[in-house]
C-alpha cells in the first residue's frame, strides 16, 4: 500500500467537507464535535485560507491523506507548532470509517514524522488520544513514541470530561 500526504490547499475545500460529512459521526464519537457551522463550505473556505496562511508562516501543517487512487482517506494534522527554544508541534490525525484499521494512519504518521523532522526542522512531537482508542495508540507505538502519561479530564467530548493519554517522540538527530 503507498499514500500520499499533500498539505491542504484552498482548491481542497469541497473534497474536505465530503469527507467530514460522511465521516461525522464517527468522528465525533472520540473527538469533540465541530459544530454545525464547520460543515459548510463558506465556512471551510474561510478556515482554509487560515490554514494555509499559518502554513505558510510555519504555525501548523496539515495533510490529506490519499491512497494509491489518490481517494482522500484521511486528513494529518502538526499544529501548536512552537519555535524558540521548544521546536516541538502536536500531532492529530484522523482516517475516515471505511478506511479505519488498514495501515493508513501507520503509514502517514511515518511519513509526517520525516515531514516535522527534516523539512520543517522540529525536535519534539506530541500526541494524545482518547484511553480507548487503543488503535490509534498502537499507530504511535509503532511509530516509536514513548508513553508519557494519562491526563484526568483533559478533554470535553459530547459533553463529557475524558481523560487523555500522551505521547512524545524526539528526532533522534537534534
Amino acid at each position: 500500500m503507498s499514500i500520499n500526504l499533500n498539505l491542504i490547499r484552498e482548491e481542497d475545500a469541497e473534497e474536505i467537507l465530503e469527507f467530514e460529512l460522511e465521516n461525522r459521526s464517527f468522528f465525533s464519537s472520540i473527538i469533540p464535535d465541530r459544530g454545525d457551522e464547520y460543515f459548510s463550505l463558506h465556512y471551510l473556505n474561510r478556515l482554509l485560507k487560515e490554514i494555509v496562511s499559518d502554513q505558510h508562516n510555519g504555525k501548523c501543517f496539515m495533510y490529506l491523506i490519499r491512497n494509491e487512487e489518490q481517494k482522500l482517506v484521511g486528513r494529518i494534522n502538526l499544529f501548536s507548532v512552537v519555535r524558540d527554544d521548544l521546536q516541538k508541534a502536536e500531532l492529530g490525525y484522523r482516517i475516515g470509517k471505511r478506511c479505519n484499521g488498514r495501515g493508513y494512519a501507520t503509514k502517514a504518521v511515518n511519513l509526517v514524522i520525516h515531514e516535522a523532522f527534516s523539512r520543517n526542522g522540529l525536535r519534539r512531537l506530541e500526541a494524545a488520544t482518547d484511553p480507548d482508542n487503543i488503535g490509534s495508540q498502537i499507530v504511535l507505538i509503532k511509530n516509536k513514541f514513548q508513553f508519557v502519561g494519562r491526563t484526568p479530564q483533559y478533554i470535553r467530548v459530547n459533553s463529557e470530561w475524558k481523560d487523555s493519554i500522551h505521547f512524545s517522540l524526539l528526532n533522534p538527530n537534534r
